[in-house]
């Protein structure tokens, strides 16, 4: 039978601030205003490189009483260099001295990707470790233990297709809590929705509000989803900013949606999105603007001679 952590909290808060990006001197004061705006769940990871300073920002509110910690629901992930049984604890143990925590809510895989431990990130072929020489289960099983250890309350993956996450399904203990992907209204990925609500996972969002930068369909460029024609015109319906409609509509797929800002105003506003209930017409709506189109497609993992293709990566 496969098995859940016995203590872990009910239900993950399903709107989060992410953290990916947020410069060292911004992370602390965007945490600490978000906490007091209302905030509970917190998206972090080793690679963004700002755990130290989120780590003080969760002291402060935690000894001020702000917040007790078993309000708080904290993320982490494991890089690409830390796979496999060595190297598993001693990833999660720097993770927790840098956020001042005795445990994660939330431990995830944080891509099926493995680097050569002494690589950060890889510029050649052979600093690559391919899935066949270190397998997602081998780190998966390291990963259980540190959920009976106490140091992680559930354990999931990011960035998995649905063809890994059968794989790790079939062989894993402790089944996975959450899969973290992209997803937006240019990527709404209907068939691992319903995989995940089929097989009992939680599914998180990353990059709810697109990206910055103008996606390129058959070389036109396509608005940035926060001024697509379509979503300013039902921002002005409900008198909503476009990114509490882009929010709004990812939880109401029954997603959990990862947002990120370092203003407080625009914290405040994406927080509201709580609130905003869109009618179903206009989910519909938003749902003709699929156009499976990645702004993050893990190209970075596939240079000449990686073990990596995209084909690996993507169910499409």
């Amino acid at each position: 039978m496969k098995e859940r952590p016995r203590d872990s909290p009910q239900k993950i808060p399903v709107l989060g601030l992410g953290t990916w990006k947020m410069a060292r001197n911004e992370v602390g004061p965007a945490i600490s205003a978000a906490i007091d705006i209302g905030y509970r769940h917190f998206d972090c990871a080793s690679i963004y490189n700002n755990d130290t300073e989120i780590g003080v920002a969760l002291s402060a509110a935690l000894g001020s009483r702000k917040v007790r910690r078993e309000d708080l629901w904290v993320t982490s992930k494991l890089w690409n260099n830390a796979h496999g049984p060595k190297y598993v604890r001693p990833a999660l143990e720097r993770i927790l001295k840098n956020l001042k925590l005795s445990h994660l809510d939330l431990f995830l895989i944080h891509w099926p990707v493995s680097f050569k431990a002494d690589i950060t990130f890889p510029k050649r072929a052979d600093q690559f470790i391919a899935l066949e020489d270190l397998p997602i289960i081998e780190t998966w099983s390291a990963m259980e233990k540190m959920v009976k250890k106490g140091l992680c309350r559930n354990i999931g993956v990011s960035n998995f297709n649905i063809s890994r996450l059968t794989e790790l399904l079939d062989l894993a203990t402790i089944r996975p809590y959450l899969n973290q992907i992209e997803l937006h209204p240019y990527l709404q990925q209907p068939q691992m929705i319903e995989y995940c609500r089929q097989h009992g996972l939680q599914l998180s969002a990353y990059s709810p509000l697109g990206s910055g930068k103008q996606p390129e369909i058959d070389g036109f460029e396509t608005p940035s989803l926060v001024h697509h024609p379509v979503i300013c015109k039902l921002a002005l319906k409900y008198q909503a900013t476009a990114a509490q409609v882009l929010i709004a509509w990812g939880l109401q797929r029954k997603t959990i949606v990862i947002a990120k800002s370092v203003h407080t105003k625009h914290l405040e506003g994406n927080f509201k999105s709580l609130q905003l209930d869109l009618d179903e017409a206009d989910m519909l709506t938003i749902n003709q603007l699929d156009l499976g189109y990645r702004f993050l497609d893990g190209a970075f993992f596939t240079p000449a001679g990686s073990p990596y293709k995209l084909s690996d990566l993507w169910d499409d």
